[in-house]
């Protein structure tokens, strides 16, 4: 079907590889060959996952095809390294803080997504429970949760009286503040931002991190566990503007984490968390392909304690 439909965009293959001919000869079929990645199976076997032979394809794919974006012609011409996405850049960052530091999460929320990232290992009492595997370096971005472009969808999660009476806000001055708010906000706008960061970061976690399922069976109820395990995270990370430039940013994080949320698969209330005052771990991501003592005394300086 998707061979048949003819879109003219990158399709990436990573499933079982006894399917990588009939999947080519789909394609040909349709005159869409050149379009189609093959790689090899993400999940090979049972309790095995294997993602970053896909993800480098994915980011060659990335760099082949968003030179065709508006606005992104020439910059093939401009730049000779590689070109990688934020939330790809930012993963870079963190695993390379991960060696250093431990088992890490970083956060960033930006105006049209809000980004999630941990490099960890299980802790051994939720390991033995795990239903599934899950990558060591999970990334998830979520295209809904945005301060500014998505705000609309941040707000109807909360709720318009909600925000109004959070706020102190009356109807018109309500409606006022949406008509004027900005992707960088003004003193007056800057308690609706934090409010929608919230929001965006509390939702964002719960998407990320797994949690216990409580089953009911003859011999009576098992808990198990699906999902990301970040109850190992030792430090948290937060990233991008209302971290490292919104008065009252920074504590959004140590809220989040404090919140009792007994069957979510989060880390636990002494993790230590620093904010990217620099704003620099996207950059850097970048410079460590080629620098990665270099980026990692940057951003290790950029690392202030919340």
């Amino acid at each position: 079907m998707i061979a048949n439909a003819r879109l003219n965009i990158p399709v990436i293959y990573a499933g079982n590889i006894q399917n990588h001919h009939l999947v080519r000869q789909l394609f040909e079929e349709a005159n869409q060959s050149s379009y189609l990645y093959i790689t090899k199976n993400v999940y090979p076997k049972i309790d095995t996952l294997d993602v970053e032979e896909a993800r480098k394809i994915i980011q060659s794919v990335f760099e082949k095809h968003i030179i065709h974006a508006p606005g992104m012609e020439k910059i093939r011409s401009v730049i000779s390294s590689d070109i990688i996405p934020t939330p790809g850049a930012v993963m870079e960052s963190l695993q390379l803080l991960q060696k250093e530091l431990g088992n890490a999460m970083a956060f960033d929320i930006g105006g049209a997504t809000t980004d999630v990232h941990s490099v960890s290992d299980n802790s051994k009492d939720v390991e033995k429970i795990l239903i599934a595997p899950e990558p060591f370096a999970k990334r998830t971005v979520e295209g809904d949760l945005g301060v500014y472009v998505n705000k609309n969808n941040l707000i109807e999660l909360l709720g318009e009286r909600k925000i109004k009476n959070e706020l102190h806000l009356s109807d018109e001055e309500y409606k006022k503040l949406l008509e004027y708010y900005r992707p960088i906000p003004q003193a007056e706008q800057v308690p609706l931002t934090l409010l929608l960061s919230k929001v965006a970061l509390e939702t964002s976690l719960k998407r990320h991190v797994g949690r216990y399922v409580h089953l009911y069976g003859p011999l009576g109820k098992n808990t198990y566990a699906e999902g990301k395990d970040c109850t190992n995270v030792g430090v948290i990370i937060g990233t991008g503007g209302v971290f490292s430039r919104l008065p009252g940013g920074d504590a959004l994080l140590k809220e989040t984490m404090i919140k009792k949320e007994p069957d979510l698969l989060k880390p636990k209330n002494d993790v230590l968390i620093y904010v990217d005052s620099d704003y620099c771990m996207a950059a850097c991501g970048v410079l460590s392909k080629k620098y990665p003592q270099a980026s990692l005394t940057i951003m290790k300086n950029s690392l202030k304690k919340v």
